[in-house]
């Protein structure tokens, strides 16, 4: 009689020990430290039991599967971005999956060019499709909320760092971003554009151009005020950058005489104005220096010829042209074409 309450003692203890490790023992996959399991949007039990075991996420999927199916994941199929850490049983992985508790994304803007910038930006971190992004950029009604059109897109897209969970589709993406854009333009901002007599969309397309003309800081309210002057003569804005997006080349030293002659709208040497929208996402910091540039006579400028990253101005063509032969005996000393 001792014998069998021993026997069934060593088989409560087995079963015990059997459902511990179902629960609760190690059944994650051949990876280092941690690994990320990426749930799309619309997928089955069958998919999630498919992606798990094709990214090796477990050792065991069929212990995974029971241990699922009790606890009722395929009834709950939550979509999103996963992190699997060394060491977790089923029970844990479940729980998550069933909970939904997906890590949160961070997706870093900095200076973006072109839409096609934008989308492979957002697309690259999240599951947003890229071409309903790209229907969303032609979207009147989704861009009239903004008071943009559909060239003026990178005006929302101000430079930061987002979070978002992975699935946030196209629409959601571009309205959390479009949020930082809103809170940005506070009243006195705002105050400062009007005073400047152009809307928000031209403040930020100018403030695009000055981002792409240099790199520092302490010319970059001067070079904005050289660019209001010449808009408030009617002279064109003659903007290297802007004819380098024209033409789709942002890495020209010197610029043509046929590049000059190209039909685009955002070829400032031909067009008078300010181009249709902005030709990058400028920093806060250089949308500030525009609204802020101080009173100046300049309506020209040209890179310094010791090629330092700073502007020679003047408020004469003559004197300009003086600047500018040196900068290009600068550049030719230097082998630059």
């Amino acid at each position: 009689m001792k014998n069998i309450f021993i026997i069934i003692g060593f088989l409560l203890l087995a079963i015990a020990v059997y459902f511990y490790v179902l629960l609760f023992g190690s059944n994650t996959g051949d990876f280092t430290d941690k690994t990320f399991l990426f749930i799309p949007t619309g997928s089955t039990y069958a998919d999630l039991l498919k992606n798990v075991e094709e990214n090796h996420v477990v050792k065991n999927i069929h212990s995974f599967d029971k241990m699922a199916t009790r606890i009722g994941l395929s009834r709950s199929v939550h979509p999103g971005k996963y992190q699997i850490k060394q060491g977790m049983g089923n029970f844990t992985i479940v729980q998550m999956l069933k909970g939904g508790k997906q890590i949160p994304v961070k997706l870093v803007i900095n200076k973006l060019r072109t839409k096609d910038d934008i989308v492979r930006k957002i697309c690259h971190s999240l599951e947003a499709d890229s071409n309903e992004l790209r229907m969303l950029f032609k979207d009147s009604s989704f861009l009239s909320t903004y008071g943009i059109d559909s060239n003026q897109i990178q005006v929302i897209v101000m430079p930061d760092t987002y979070q978002f969970y992975w699935n946030t589709n196209s629409k959601k993406a571009m309205e959390k971003i479009a949020k930082n854009y809103l809170k940005f333009w506070t009243k006195d901002r705002k105050d400062k554009a009007m005073k400047l007599n152009l809307s928000l969309p031209q403040i930020m397309t100018l403030s695009s151009i000055v981002e792409e003309e240099t790199n520092m800081e302490d010319d970059k309210p001067v070079i904005a005020s050289t660019y209001l002057n010449r808009l408030r003569k009617g002279m064109p804005l003659q903007a290297d950058p802007t004819l380098k997006y024209a033409v789709g080349n942002f890495m020209l030293k010197r610029l043509t005489e046929v590049q000059m002659r190209s039909s685009s709208p955002y070829n400032t040497y031909r067009n008078k104005g300010l181009p249709p929208g902005p030709i990058c996402t400028p920093a806060i910091t250089t949308i500030d220096a525009t609204l802020d540039a101080p009173a100046t006579d300049y309506l020209y400028f040209c890179a310094r010829e010791d090629l330092n990253g700073y502007s020679n101005f003047s408020t004469t063509y003559a004197e300009h042209l003086i600047n500018a032969k040196k900068y290009q005996q600068a550049l030719n000393k230097r082998g630059i074409r």
